[in-house]
């Protein structure tokens, strides 16, 4: 009797294995088809890309203005070069001409003169290098007309200058008249070394002049 109901029970399993085989393959199937690509996120979630913009003089800006008894200048700011330094203030040394600060990343304020901001030519003086490297001028030389300076003052409040014009003039034939001389309205000059290295005095030969007016 158990010899004849062993095929009898095999033939009874049969349709539930097909069923199951089935089953397999089925998922084998679908797995192979990969899942279907996801739908890219509407275009009002891509956000844009922010514009900076440097040196935007705001709307209210009064175009002119001279003020009386500014501030000394406590920070200058040139975008366009990279510079963002302390100000400093500087006297006169015994030949009368213009202390220049003792650190090289550092730049300093004729305090006799105008300080910026007010009516006449404020001088901001820094060295251009170091035994170290470069200072706080290194770049003065590639200013051009329309670059923006902002000088922060000590009382918290900020004038704008624009670039008008970059010259370099022999130390022997320093325009005394053109850096310091009468303006009509607030102006700012920065003056650093330039020109070649003269080995033998240990400085460089020329100046190089930045003008700038109030905006």
């Amino acid at each position: 009797m158990a010899g004849a109901l062993a095929p009898m029970m095999f033939k009874r399993f049969i349709p539930t294995l097909l069923i199951a085989l089935g089953v397999l393959l089925a998922l084998v199937f679908s797995a192979s088809q990969g899942s279907a690509p996801k739908a890219p996120p509407p275009a009002s979630r891509v956000l844009p890309v922010p514009r900076v913009q440097i040196g935007a003089v705001p709307r209210d800006h009064t175009v002119g203005q001279v003020d009386a008894n500014a501030a000394p200048p406590a920070r200058i700011q040139i975008p366009a070069i990279g510079v963002s330094a302390r100000v400093i203030s500087l006297g006169l040394n015994k030949d009368r001409t213009i202390q220049m600060p003792n650190s090289w990343v550092e730049a300093g304020w004729y305090e006799h003169g105008p300080a910026p901001g007010e009516r006449g030519p404020a001088v901001v003086v820094g060295h251009v290098d170091s035994k170290s490297g470069p200072a706080v001028f290194y770049r003065l030389r590639a200013l051009r007309r329309g670059d923006v300076i902002r000088i922060v003052r000590r009382d918290g409040t900020a004038v704008r200058f624009r670039v008008q014009r970059i010259e370099r003039w022999p130390k022997s034939r320093f325009p005394t008249r053109r850096v310091y001389g009468f303006s009509r309205g607030a102006a700012l000059r920065l003056v650093t070394c330039g020109g070649d290295f003269n080995a033998s005095t240990g400085h460089y030969v020329d100046n190089t002049i930045v003008y700038a007016a109030r905006i």
